[in-house]
């Protein structure tokens, strides 16, 4: 609250100077704020589904030591208006629904062929990749030995290392490339240099953010595994593994193997017949997918997609979503 405000000459009495500090950066005089569209539709894959007030959300480990963001710099100034504020008009309570809504749909068999997964190059840093907590999948291009992308660090690298580079460093992958799975890991306050196969890393005394990668591990399930079987969510939040899921799953039981919600699913629903569901498997084949926790869902959207009708489920006790997605 500013009692006497200099608006470019001219005096605003009682004012509030709101700023607003997000990123990525925007809101500039003359442009929009915002896109068209779906609430969270866009939002990053790093926020692993989070959705929170219709803004993109991801839960921060409070576990893990504070990480702060090195270099920051200021934005050139921008010319815009002061808001002043205004009284608020309240808003009823709108009732909740007696009944959850279905939404019932045509039958198709378009298979979907979004990936969890990213592809980077040799010397894509961390830093311009990851945002979340648990990064996503990565995959990284053959060849990265010869590349010159430096990594900082020895097991806990710096965020400005080369992702691929890291993994080498660390055995996780070979020069024929292939994927990996990359989780932050708060600050710091040194990094260690070696020479790992055939890498050699940095040192810096100096407290930064880190990140360490791993494996991708595979594991076989059947038809009725769920993911609350599957991958319990903890702190620190942690890779579900890449899953195979066997053919024909439509023909199990769906009392057993129950499929609830639509595109985000309730934990408690068979992860295979989801992914059917979901057009990321086709019934008769099988294969590989991968599963991404997300935050809890009040509602569950019925529907009936690629043979399988799913069911919708309002207000869950317990319980988290899931999203699954193709492995190509």
């Amino acid at each position: 609250m500013c009692y006497n405000m200099n608006v470019w000459g001219q005096i605003w009495a009682k004012a509030v100077y709101l700023v607003c500090n997000y990123s990525p950066k925007g809101n500039w005089l003359g442009y929009a704020p915002y896109k068209h569209g779906t609430p969270c539709s866009a939002c990053p894959p790093s926020y692993g589904g989070g959705c929170r007030d219709n803004l993109c959300y991801k839960g921060l480990d409070n576990n893990l030591p504070e990480e702060r963001e090195e270099n920051n710099f200021i934005e050139p100034e921008q010319k815009i208006r002061p808001r002043v504020s205004k009284p608020e008009t309240p808003s009823l309570p709108v009732p909740a629904p007696t009944k959850p809504p279905t939404v019932v749909l045509p039958k198709n068999e378009v298979v979907n062929t979004q990936q969890m997964s990213q592809l980077l190059t040799c010397d894509t840093k961390l830093r311009d990749q990851c945002k979340g907590t648990t990064c996503n999948r990565y995959e990284c291009p053959a060849g990265c030995l010869d590349a010159t992308g430096k990594v900082v660090g020895t097991v806990y690298y710096e965020m400005q290392s080369s992702v691929c580079r890291a993994g080498l460093h660390a055995g996780v992958i070979d020069n024929d490339g292939g994927w990996m799975d990359v989780t932050r890991q708060g600050r710091k306050d040194f990094f260690i240099k070696s020479n790992k196969y055939e890498v050699q890393s940095l040192g810096k005394y100096q407290s930064a953010n880190s990140f360490s990668v791993s494996r991708v591990a595979v594991k076989a399930i059947t038809c009725e595994t769920t993911v609350a079987q599957l991958c319990p969510y903890q702190r620190p939040a942690k890779h579900c593994p890449r899953l195979y899921c066997p053919r024909n799953c439509l023909e199990e039981n769906p009392k057993i193997s129950r499929v609830i919600g639509t595109s985000l699913y309730s934990d408690k629903s068979s992860i295979c017949r989801a992914a059917v569901h979901a057009g990321v498997l086709r019934n008769n084949v099988g294969g590989y997918i991968d599963v991404m926790p997300v935050d809890k869902r009040k509602l569950y959207m019925a529907s009936n997609q690629n043979g399988v009708v799913s069911e919708s489920l309002q207000n869950p006790v317990g319980g988290k979503a899931f999203r699954v997605f193709a492995v190509i």
